[in-house]
């Protein structure tokens, strides 16, 4: 923050606090900004001073702490000790001492009261935030029938707070970072300490210590790219979550945790290909009903990745189809190639997804409607398009769509019109090499030195069992391997 010689003198905290008051009007805009605010005050003879933010503070904890502080030129003779008389007399439970002016500046302005007395080099920081933002509650993209109905918001401190509810354990760790040379966000790590991987943490803390930018205010998104350096690559190398159950067994079993200030999505790391098609529902409802709607939703993933692609070479190749089967495919020919019909009608989807969010709630299911039933009808009746042609393309968009990861059904989707381009060039070789390097695309990822295709590949026939079969939690003995936890039984009376 200080740069030319004429600002290292204010690396300490002035004694002569007009000084400090120049600073603050020069470098951080008092009396310039109409929020930043200042309060002087004498007490026991002393000038005091209060620096704080409008709209970050509350102004209640602000008004009782001034009057504590002015009733004490009634109940205390002058000395030469008014800066620990006024550290005792702050009624509040969180009180810091800093003695550099940057630090002093960034906990005013990220929200902190900071309380200095003229002759001392120190402040005093109260912790008296209150940011403004929404109550918890649930996650539109993590619905569930049953549960909880709290998630994650804005504010770091309600996310932490809602996690430590859930997980009352002594050794349930949250480090604190500030990334950002302006934005100087806070990111906090979570982790249980005798359970996560201690490299692991470490590599988090190196990476994140590591970030060298102005601001962060794209938040979760940018240090996911900063810590995985993901590039050009489509597919989630993190599992993003907004309810606080998920977050918390998640820590439980050995996960990291990564909050950001001013995001409601906590980064959960490492993570596999796996971790993104779960989902809280199948894990409040009986194992047997999980373990089905589990099912259910592979198919629906499945169908988003290979339906079309296997429908067009059928079409293109009707040999490949048995006798009881040849009735697949259009009846008639149309003047449109049909990979250009599955590609235009692949697109008009995501404009409509698009069109969707872009659009007020109450217009969307409107624009729905037209798009359905007038769009979707009119283009079959004019034969631009096969009336086959909507129908698997829509098959497959509600597989995208039961996707319980946005990221992965949206790279899904790329690899499934490259797959229709490959087959429309290459027919059967082109889906074949397709998939082929499809798989070992997916294989060759490994974020945070984790196999993204595990339990897969490398192949653990336990795990792979419990990504198949949502399994009783009292069979749950084992906390998963991926994470290599320091303490792999997660019922103590079944350890050895």
């Amino acid at each position: 923050m200080m740069g030319n010689k004429s600002e290292k003198k204010f690396t300490e905290i002035p004694r002569d606090l007009y000084l400090l008051e120049q600073f603050f009007k020069d470098r951080v805009g008092l009396g310039t900004s109409f929020d930043l605010g200042q309060r002087k005050l004498v007490i026991l003879k002393k000038e005091v001073q209060l620096y704080y933010v409008n709209g970050l503070c509350d102004t209640e904890f602000i008004i009782q702490l001034i009057k504590e502080l002015v009733n004490l030129n009634e109940r205390e003779r002058p000395t030469k000790n008014i800066f620990e008389i006024v550290q005792n007399r702050l009624v509040h439970e969180s009180v810091e001492i800093v003695k550099t002016i940057d630090e002093m500046t960034d906990q005013v302005l990220s929200g902190l009261l900071a309380i200095v007395v003229e002759g001392e080099q120190s402040a005093l920081i109260v912790d008296v935030r209150s940011y403004p933002g929404r109550q918890p509650e649930e996650p539109d993209t993590e619905k569930v029938v049953r549960g909880s109905r709290d998630g994650y918001v804005e504010n770091l401190i309600v996310n932490t707070a809602l996690t430590r509810r859930r997980i009352r354990d002594e050794n349930l760790r949250f480090e604190i970072f500030k990334v950002g040379e302006r934005s100087k966000t806070d990111i906090a790590v979570g982790y249980i300490k005798d359970v996560a991987n201690p490299q692991l943490i470490e590599t988090i803390r190196k990476e994140i210590s590591s970030i060298d930018i102005d601001g962060i205010s794209m938040a979760d998104k940018t240090i996911e790219e900063y810590l995985l350096k993901q590039g050009y690559n489509p597919y989630p190398l993190v599992r993003y979550t907004e309810r606080a159950d998920v977050g918390a067994i998640h820590l439980l079993e050995g996960h990291v945790l990564i909050f950001i200030d001013t995001s409601p999505s906590v980064m959960i790391t490492p993570a596999t290909y796996f971790h993104h098609v779960q989902h809280a529902e199948e894990y409040r409802q009986s194992p047997a009903v999980g373990t089905f709607v589990r099912w259910t939703r592979f198919l629906g993933i499945w169908a988003s990745l290979f339906l079309l692609p296997l429908w067009f070479l059928f079409v293109i190749e009707p040999s490949l189809l048995p006798e009881n089967l040849a009735y697949i495919g259009p009846n008639k020919e149309s003047d449109i190639p049909l990979i250009i019909q599955l590609l235009i009608a692949d697109l008009g989807i995501e404009f409509l997804r698009i069109a969707a969010i872009h659009t007020p709630t109450p217009l969307s299911t409107a624009m729905g409607l037209i798009a359905a039933v007038l769009v979707g009808q009119i283009a079959v009746d004019v034969g631009l398009f096969h009336s086959e042609v909507i129908l698997y393309v829509s098959i497959a968009a509600i597989g995208t769509f039961s996707t319980p990861s946005y990221e992965l059904s949206v790279a899904n989707k790329i690899f499934r019109m490259a797959l229709l381009v490959a087959v429309a060039l290459f027919k059967v070789p082109g889906l074949i090499v397709g998939c082929t390097v499809y798989f070992l695309y997916l294989i060759s990822l490994r974020p945070l030195n984790a196999p993204y295709m595990w339990p897969l590949l490398p192949f653990s026939p336990k795990a792979f069992i419990h990504v198949l079969i949502r399994r009783p939690v009292p069979g749950s003995i084992l906390r998963p391997s991926i994470v290599h936890p320091r303490n792999r039984f997660r019922q103590p009376e079944n350890k050895p």
